[in-house]
């Protein structure tokens, strides 16, 4: 490349920026690295590649940007971009190397440690993360995504005195940044500071009254009650014209859950609605997949492949799988789990999830169910003490158990007792309609898109009836059933015969979990730091009147409750 291919302005910038380097003007020379790097990406050529990766298209801005690089391939900008669109496209390797010779190329263009971090985030790897946000806080300490990045990684990383002490300094430097105060709220309330989080959350609205984090936030509390002040509240910046449409759904939320306090189902159901219709139009689901992939499920995992494969697997008998549609109860099976000496509580761990998805990297989900058939003895025990190790990082204490509570494990069901045969795994049942409701009304945030319409609650929560009704005819016993109506009527009862499944001793503890203090990050964090009750068991009953989408859906499920209906294994 000759330096005429570059304009002239940017190529004066960086043999300016050259020549202090050499005369060891480290300052100066990064100077003029970044105003070369802002006038570059003026250029239309560049501008043009930026575009068509704001709307999503990614091949027409990978080919612009390698043209681009092309004529000046020591872009730093330029390659933060390509390895912004291989993040996106799954290049992960590929995403790094370019974020990290952005960084070569202009040792002081935070954006890139920026996106180095977050990818590494994005990956599990933490500690590499918290060191390139240190890399931008020890070059500018008020850097308020770095310091909002920081404050988080803490917190998933479950240091949470740390989290805390993050969330403070990016308030001491930034004490007007609403969505700082409302993330360290959510910190809050995962821990158990319940008032500390409602003060947080009030303090983010009275800097931005619109904020549909926090006002979401706060109905997310569950035992939070709104007033009539906070309705008006939230209808007015509902009004607003150039609300974002993320911003509007949370506030919907927030105003269904404001709605239902005050008694006003109607009103509240035409909320929850609203809310709901916009998520989905930003969020597709296709209700399809789940059906295809419980029927390949049920043609894959048959006794006679798991005949096959008898005691193949990593042989740790570590994990509780807690399987169930979300608002099933399952938190509470967990926080009572955790609240046993035998057994620690983490939260909903992704690492099954990954391990189907790299079994079948470009097949969907649904791939890992060719490749299952094709493993070794020796490649089934390599993946489940894979998960055993991956998992380490969630574990704080010696407790020989522990829970992974993700809901969704249910679809992996086969993968589980092939990589883990001796796990555990509990299902979790919850009323159809009463579960449907709760996920009618609950903003997710992320991931769960079925709970978004009606009619893909009723097929989902019959879909998760089908696989365990499959698992049950091929593996009988091996998964333990909870029914959430009964565990509130019968804690004891039920409780015994959990811990008999799980092979360990009964303790009063597990029926005081209430007293158990640990972080919890679901919706139901708040309940289950009260003592069992049935208040909100028949909520949806107000609601029934508009539930008759989710009726036709469910089907014999419905009818049967809480046995299963007669051949749906097969359906």
């Amino acid at each position: 490349m000759t330096s005429t291919q570059v304009p002239g302005p940017i190529a004066a910038l960086r043999a300016r920026a050259a020549a202090l380097r050499a005369s060891g003007d480290q300052a100066g020379a990064e100077t003029a690295e970044l105003e070369a790097i802002a006038a570059g990406i003026e250029r239309p050529e560049f501008r043009a590649a930026e575009a068509a990766f704001d709307d999503g298209n990614f091949e027409q801005a990978e080919v612009l940007l390698r043209a681009h690089l092309r004529s000046d391939p020591l872009d730093p900008a330029g390659a933060l971009m390509l390895g912004q669109i291989a993040a996106k496209c799954g290049a992960t390797r590929e995403a790094a190397n370019l974020f990290m010779r952005a960084i070569r190329l202009a040792p002081a263009y935070l954006e890139a440690h920026l996106a180095l971090a977050k990818h590494h985030r994005d990956h599990g790897e933490y500690d590499a993360a918290l060191s390139a946000t240190q890399v931008i806080l020890t070059r500018q300490p008020d850097h308020l995504p770095a310091l909002s990045l920081r404050a988080s990684l803490f917190e998933q990383l479950r240091r949470f005195e740390e989290a805390d002490a993050a969330f403070e300094e990016l308030h001491r430097r930034h004490p007007g940044d609403a969505r700082g105060w409302a993330n360290h709220a959510f910190m809050l309330k995962t821990v158990g500071r319940q008032t500390d989080a409602i003060d947080a959350y009030r303090k983010a609205l009275a800097l931005d009254p619109g904020h549909g984090h926090a006002w979401w936030g706060l109905s997310n509390l569950k035992t939070y009650r709104f007033d009539a002040d906070d309705i008006a509240a939230m209808r007015q910046a509902l009004a607003v014209d150039d609300l974002s449409g993320e911003a509007r759904t949370h506030l919907w939320f927030a105003l269904g859950k404001a709605l239902d306090d005050t008694d006003q189902p109607e009103q509240a159901f035409a909320a929850y609605s609203s809310g709901a219709e916009i998520r989905l139009r930003a969020h597709p689901y296709d209700p399809q997949k789940v059906q295809d992939h419980v029927s390949k499920s049920q043609r894959t995992c048959t006794s006679a492949f798991f005949a096959a494969r008898q005691d193949w697997g990593s042989q740790a008998s570590d994990p509780i799988f807690i399987v169930s549609l979300p608002r099933s109860g399952s938190t509470l099976i967990e926080q009572i789990l955790a609240s046993h000496p035998a057994i620690e509580g983490t939260e909903e761990l992704k690492d099954i999830e990954r391990i189907a998805l790299s079994l079948g990297p470009k097949g969907g989900t649904g791939a890992w169910l060719d490749a299952l058939g094709e493993m070794s003895a020796a490649d089934l025990a390599r993946l489940g003490d894979h998960y055993i190790e991956a998992t380490r990082r969630f574990r704080h204490t010696d407790r020989p158990r522990f829970t992974d509570k993700m809901p969704s494990n249910w679809v992996y069901t086969g993968l589980i007792h092939s990589i883990l045969p001796r796990a555990k795994i509990v299902s979790v049942r919850r009323h159809p309609l009463g579960c449907g409701f709760a996920n009618y009304s609950q903003h997710f945030n992320w991931g769960i898109n079925f709970s978004y319409d009606l009619e893909h609650i009723g097929g989902f929560y019959r879909a998760f009836v089908r696989q365990m009704a499959h698992f049950d005819a091929v593996l009988p016993g091996r998964v333990h059933h909870v029914i959430y109506e009964d565990l509130v009527q019968n804690t004891e009862s039920e409780v015994r015969r959990l811990l008999d499944y799980l092979e360990l001793p009964f303790d009063e503890g597990c029926l005081r979990f209430f007293e158990t203090s640990r972080p919890v990050y679901t919706p139901s964090s708040e309940q289950v730091r009260s003592p069992i009750n049935s208040e909100g068991m028949e909520r949806w009953k107000r609601y029934e009147p508009w539930l008759g989408t989710l009726k036709q859906a469910l089907g014999d499920v419905l009818d049967h409750y809480p046995r299963v209906p007669p051949g749906i294994s097969s359906d």
